[in-house]
């Protein structure tokens, strides 16, 4: 009983951490497909040209995957064994908080300033993100793994780099399937 007493803290812990990870991830692939056959990559830029976002984080973006990739032993090339596109799509979230307490005047006549009922609401934007990066067999022509990033997203430039890095590297992490748990 001692024991789990002591590892109560390190669990919950734990499980802050995990539930709290700014980027969420998913991946799905085709069961049937031998990932150790690819070896080399290029991007599909037909299908890269249909992403919605500027030119400027297309370009972010695929020289993180690049990145990605070669860390991972793969090479690009002129006749690769797979084909790499994204798509992005993106959400405004509004966050209204009411809690009509506050700081405020009851006017002349009343008893003064002092703590009381303020009816004015606090609004909120964020814009979600998520991105979709799709590995593509390049004899075939068809999807045989993609992944997935959902997160909140920075108009910040500087944070805006990073933030895409950590975007694709913990997509990429999923890559190649068995590589780590899904």
């Amino acid at each position: 009983m001692n024991k789990i007493i002591k590892l109560l803290p390190i669990a919950i812990l734990a499980l802050v951490i995990t539930s709290c990870s700014s980027v969420r991830v998913a991946a799905d692939y085709d069961r049937d497909v031998d990932f150790n056959q690819y070896k080399t990559f290029a991007f599909f830029k037909s299908g890269i040209d249909k992403a919605e976002i500027s030119d400027l984080d297309k370009k972010r973006i695929l020289r993180a995957i690049e990145a990605e990739l070669l860390a991972k032993g793969y090479t690009k090339s002129e006749n690769p064994d797979m084909l790499i596109s994204i798509f992005t799509k993106s959400t405004q979230r509004v966050d209204v908080y009411n809690n009509s307490w506050g700081f405020g005047a009851w006017g002349w006549g009343r008893p003064g300033w002092g703590w009381g009922w303020n009816m004015q609401p606090n609004v909120s934007t964020r814009t979600q993100g998520v991105l979709f990066v799709d590995l593509i067999d390049a004899k075939k022509k068809e999807l045989v793994w993609q992944g997935q990033g959902t997160g909140y997203l920075s108009s910040n430039v500087n944070k805006k780099e990073e933030r895409i890095k950590e975007f694709v590297a913990k997509i990429m992490e999923k890559y190649p399937p068995g590589s780590m748990q899904q």
